[in-house]
């Protein structure tokens, strides 16, 4: 038997752990996308080089959409830091519920169609997204806690 440094990852870990995999990716690269709206805001707020050294001072100079589009990004980190510990702990304890799959992939389509529903200023479909997604996330939890109990 080869040593665990060298065995292929393949083996190491199930088919089922994948969408969980999968979903802490996407909801990085949420996390990551939101910038681009507060991007393009800040370029539409006369940006320059003086900005480097306080971008955050310059949020009043952003038009609405961008300060919801700043609001999103700062609560996309909020969102990823109770999501990836529930999709991590699925992964460790090998969960493989369908239910909680789903609910893993879900979570950053959420994700992805609030921060969209910010920036348009939708508050109700932003509202049903961010309450979904974190239900996602309570679901991980709960699967998770359900395998370690049962194991």
């Amino acid at each position: 038997m080869l040593p665990l440094a060298f065995a292929s990852p393949a083996l190491l870990v199930p088919a089922a752990a994948a969408p969980f995999a999968w979903s802490l990716v996407l909801a990085a690269g949420v996390l990551v996308a939101s910038i681009v709206p507060l991007g393009a805001a800040r370029s539409q707020s006369n940006f320059t080089m003086a900005d480097i050294a306080a971008p955050r001072a310059m949020f009043e100079r952003l038009p609405a959409w961008g300060q919801r589009a700043s609001w999103a990004h700062q609560n996309c980190f909020e969102a990823f830091v109770l999501h990836a510990p529930a999709a991590l702990l699925c992964l460790l304890v090998g969960a493989s519920a369908p239910w909680a799959a789903a609910a893993a992939l879900l979570h950053p389509l959420l994700r992805l169609l609030y921060v969209g529903a910010y920036v348009a200023n939708k508050p109700l479909l932003r509202s049903l997204c961010w309450a979904t997604a974190l239900f996602c996330s309570a679901l991980l939890y709960g699967e998770a806690m359900l395998v370690l109990l049962a194991g």
